[in-house]
């Protein structure tokens, strides 16, 4: 019997570090929700005791440094399983692009093998066991909108942002997340506004929101990849109300009300990258 789970995608509200941590990690603080571009995930059970993962991406591996290979092996060991599991994964969010794709594909398998193994265990307890998988796995197991902080894994839920149309745009380069974080100092720079978003998420206020997102990571990935600032200079000039990175990058996104802006937005953008989409927000 096969089982399928969604992978959803997500983006940063805002991404904000406060420093950094004993066990080596950043203390971050995040605000992110989820979008309606996914990886598909399905899942067999197997008898015998080993892990399967096949895929098609010649950016992806298919062995144990994939995440979702990893959120399998992490669940079997926490819980003494003896089976295994053959996962399937059709890949649609783009590869290193600040848009958590493996986090939320180990998020996905963490969902579907506590069914398939008929383990009963709540989304809190499976976050804990994606947080040692990687820091976006919290959020992506509990998905919506949340708060992510300490490393990822303490989660605050949020109502959802205001309804609204997304375009994203990714260049085509792959950035490292952990040479992004390797490389950021802490400044006294302008920083996101906590607050401000999350009323702005309460009242559904859709301009102060996209007034409010900010990332602290842009400077430094502008820095290594002057494309990407851009990107996001010409999100804006297209007519996004409000644009930023996602994550470590490099994918910029615009906020805007009308799908009609949207395509406008898309047809501009898609002049200078092949990866562009128009999503609505999930979360």
């Amino acid at each position: 019997m096969a089982l399928f789970e969604k992978a959803p995608a997500k983006i940063n509200l805002s991404l904000d570090i406060l420093g950094k941590r004993n066990d080596g990690y950043h203390e971050v603080e995040m605000i992110m929700t989820t979008i309606d571009l996914y990886d598909r995930i399905e899942l067999h059970s197997l008898a015998e005791d080993k892990i399967k993962v096949s895929l098609w991406s010649r950016y992806v591996p298919n062995d144990e440094r994939n995440l979702a290979y990893k959120a399998a092996v992490a669940l079997k060991q926490a819980y003494n399983i003896t089976k295994g599991a053959h996962i399937k994964i059709e890949k649609n969010i783009p590869v290193s692009a600040g848009l958590g794709g493996g986090s939320s594909d180990a998020a996905a398998v963490l969902r579907g093998l506590n069914k398939i193994w008929s383990l009963n265990l709540s989304l809190a307890e499976l976050a804990h066991i994606g947080a040692t998988i990687g820091s976006d796995v919290p959020f992506c197991v509990h998905g919506e909108t949340a708060i992510a902080s300490g490393r990822g894994e303490i989660i605050e839920k949020l109502p959802s942002p205001p309804s609204c149309w997304i375009v994203l745009a990714k260049p085509d380069i792959g950035v490292s997340t952990k040479n992004i974080f390797k490389r950021y100092i802490h400044e006294a720079r302008s920083r996101p506004v906590k607050e401000d978003i999350i009323q702005a998420l309460y009242e559904s206020d859709f301009m102060t929101l996209a007034s409010s997102i900010e990332n602290v990571l842009e400077p430094v990935t502008f820095s290594l990849y002057p494309e990407v600032k851009r990107m996001k200079e010409k999100m804006s000039k297209y007519g996004a109300v409000g644009s930023l990175m996602s994550g470590s990058g490099p994918t910029i996104y615009g906020l805007v009300k009308q799908h009609s802006k949207a395509k406008s937005i898309y047809n501009g953008m898609r002049g200078f990258c092949d990866e562009v989409y128009i999503v609505r927000l999930l979360g």
